[in-house]
């Protein structure tokens, strides 16, 4: 079974299939904000999905995807100009509301009770208080990115434990007949734990210890083998404690699995990097902090630990056009504006500012200097710590598109990287509407649809759990 609207256009929701698209934006317009390439996915997990909305700045029509950090045309009917110092909803970015195309002779001058715009002298102040200098900017109207701001609630299933309106018993004894005597059910133990969230996964495995006092990852290990083991070991384990012993295993032995690292602790949310880090000392008895530090080295170690320190603003934190400003002069002055780079200036840009902040500097960098983040980032990195700087800016730019190409790239070439391909398949399956859109985004740029490319990689009951997955009725 396909999802919903593969082989035809969907209906005009704001997805990927459109109309002609508008003119390009003129300078001073509001950057993009991240789309969706399905606005119905298929039902998730017993509860119905979000009402189908158009999203300002949804991805551009079918064709040849834009490149990274080159923004889609801009989606009809733009934001109404909102008055200076309010806070515009996450994921969009208000110009001033009097500026017009570069080069436009500049508005009259604002008359007394007139609205104040963005970029006007202060408001007259009561008789009696300190008045404003003249010439200088109206006082700052937000806090510093990421301060004070409603934090980013934890990802499913890594927030506190929760009770929920389930029971696993009955999951738990069917797990367990599928492995118990001769032979294994492998279809049994699919059909069970690819189809659950997280909060049932921690519920079956509770009570799967409890009704029948084994573990269950252990006896997954002692009855299935190879990557269809390690598929369903990472789905048993839930998302938070499979992060968790990927980055172990990525820093243990000889070398360092740098593209499992980049996984699983880039562009997270303050929360999330929170609750890996507790259960990471909780597991391991050890400091996260402390391995990344002993097995990275000189900049790119001090990068992930500006990543570690979790001081991203928080998605609530509004777009401020001075601080993207200076963000975008910063940036230009680390790397093409001077001799050498200067790389943890960019490094703490990209590892602190929140996914909306990253793609308003993206386009603001685009329209002042006419070139590319990616590309300039690209020109002044090289190894890790370069994948690791393009790994958050894509994330930003575009989330379904990236993880469609992280998908991609555990596919490409001689051989499948399986041990990406599962982590990779097994992280986006926790949430069935962020899948869908991945599998939409997979096909608009690959122009095949992703289960064909997983059937043409794999084999076997491997191949069946990751189609099952990704959605598929196996």
């Amino acid at each position: 079974m396909s999802y919903p609207g593969y082989g035809q256009p969907p209906p005009q929701q704001g997805g990927y299939y459109q109309q002609q698209p508008p003119p390009p934006q003129q300078y001073g317009a509001p950057p993009p904000a991240q789309g969706q390439y399905y606005q119905q996915p298929p039902q998730g997990y017993g509860q119905q999905p979000p009402p189908p909305s158009q999203q300002y700045g949804a991805p551009p029509a079918y064709g040849n995807p834009p490149p990274y950090g080159a923004p889609p045309p801009q989606q009809y009917g733009a934001p109404l100009p909102q008055p200076y110092g309010a806070a515009p909803p996450p994921g969009q970015y208000y110009p001033p509301p009097q500026q017009g195309a570069y080069g436009a002779p500049p508005p009259p001058p604002q008359q007394y009770g007139a609205q104040q715009g963005y970029g006007q002298p202060p408001p007259q102040q009561p008789y009696g208080q300190q008045q404003q200098p003249y010439g200088q900017p109206p006082p700052q109207q937000y806090p510093p990115y990421g301060q004070h701001f409603p934090p980013t609630p934890a990802s499913l299933g890594y927030g506190a434990p929760q009770i929920i309106a389930y029971n696993g018993d009955a999951e738990a004894h069917g797990l367990r007949s599928a492995m118990k005597g001769f032979g294994t059910d492998e279809k049994a133990l699919m059909r069970i734990l690819a189809t659950k969230d997280p909060l049932q996964i921690n519920t079956i495995r509770d009570a799967y210890s409890r009704l029948h006092r084994r573990d269950l990852i252990a006896d997954i290990k002692s009855e299935t083998g190879s990557w269809f083991e390690a598929g369903l070991v990472a789905l048993a384990r839930g998302p938070l404690q499979n992060d968790v012993h990927l980055l172990r295993e990525a820093m243990s032995g000889i070398g360092t699995k740098e593209k499992a690292l980049n996984d699983v602790l880039l562009g997270r949310t303050n929360a999330d990097i929170n609750a890996i880090k507790g259960e990471y000392h909780r597991v391991f008895h050890r400091r996260l902090e402390d391995d990344v530090r002993g097995d990275l080295s000189m900049k790119t170690e001090r990068h992930f630990l500006i990543v570690l320190g979790a001081q991203r603003a928080e998605d609530s934190a509004p777009i401020v056009k001075a601080e993207i400003d200076r963000d975008v002069n910063d940036l230009y002055g680390a790397t093409e504006g001077k001799t050498g780079t200067d790389e943890l200036k960019v490094c703490s840009i990209l590892s602190t500012r929140n996914d909306n902040q990253i793609r308003a500097i993206a386009y603001e960098y685009q329209q002042k200097y006419a070139r590319n983040l990616e590309d300039v980032i690209r020109r002044e990195f090289s190894g890790h710590m370069e994948d690791a700087l393009l790994f958050q800016l894509r994330n930003a730019v575009d989330k379904f598109m990236h993880q469609a190409t992280l998908l991609e790239d555990a596919m490409a070439g001689a051989g499948t990287k399986d041990y990406l391909l599962v982590s990779r398949v097994v992280r986006f399956h926790w949430d069935r509407n962020h899948m869908a859109n991945v599998r939409g985004a997979y096909e608009k740029r690959y122009r095949r649809n992703l289960a064909s490319r997983i059937k043409g990689e794999t084999s076997g009951d491997y191949e069946q759990l990751m189609l099952a997955c990704i959605g598929e009725q196996v």
